[in-house]
């Protein structure tokens, strides 16, 4: 994936929706790699699953030096014009595993 910023330095989706995407196509990726893949650094990737995690949409499970990540499918969004609709939707638009099983 390039992470190469698009003409005009914008996206559709933001750098949280993209961790979030990453984390649930590989729930035991470093945050290196995350980072990588998002095509941001290694703190902005921490500082964005603590704000995932805080906010109830991600939970942090510590499996021996390695940390697992379960998201929420059933988390809605949080801007007030889509509330109505849940992060699992997201997932299953771009094609990562979802788990409604939280």
């Amino acid at each position: 994936m390039s992470t190469s910023s698009p003409a005009g330095g914008w996206t559709f989706l933001t750098n949280h929706a993209h961790v979030l995407l990453a984390l649930s196509r590989d729930p035991d990726a470093r945050l290196r790699d995350v980072a990588e893949s998002v095509g941001i650094t290694e703190r902005a990737a921490q500082t964005i699953v603590a704000d995932l995690e805080a906010a109830g949409y991600l939970r942090r499970e510590r499996v021996g030096r390695r940390n697992h990540y379960t998201i929420n499918p059933l988390a809605p969004f949080r801007h007030p014009i889509e509330r109505h609709r849940h992060i699992g939707e997201l997932l299953e638009l771009f094609g990562a595993p979802v788990d409604a099983r939280n």
